[in-house]
């Protein structure tokens, strides 16, 4: 099964996404993946990633990823969140977060979380598949 990942990062953690999406590059290409607009721009352009773009977060782009992970369509969210900056959207982002976890979807908020997420993911994809 494709992974299917959500990849999300506030104006100041886009680095971090951008170095963390290099770092996993090999198994990100493996999946299915969406990100909010900006992200998905830089993770496009400076990583080479298949990415579907949503809107940015304030747009809108967090509850279109959240209405995709309600609707089963995503597995893991990696939101690298900027605790010390106040964000407008931030009902937005809560609402994300809880959707993760009423429906019991990994959500990593940290790169420390994120490598924990990926690494697994990535364990589980090099896994063999039973034949059904």
């Amino acid at each position: 099964m494709t992974p299917r990942i959500a990849l999300i990062a506030h104006d100041k953690k886009k680095d971090d996404m951008i170095a963390l999406a290099r770092e996993y590059a090999g198994f990100l290409r493996t999946c299915k993946l969406c990100a909010t607009g900006t992200t998905g721009g830089r993770l496009i352009a400076e990583v080479g990633l298949t990415v579907e773009r949503k809107h940015s977060g304030p747009l809108g782009g967090d509850l279109q990823i959240g209405a995709l992970l309600v609707d089963g369509h995503i597995d893991a969210v990696i939101f690298l969140r900027d605790p010390m900056t106040p964000q407008p959207h931030e009902p937005d982002i809560n609402a994300l977060v809880r959707a993760c976890d009423v429906h019991n979807v990994a959500c990593a908020t940290n790169l420390a979380t994120a490598h924990l997420v990926l690494s697994q993911l990535q364990a589980d994809a090099a896994k063999p598949q039973p034949v059904a």
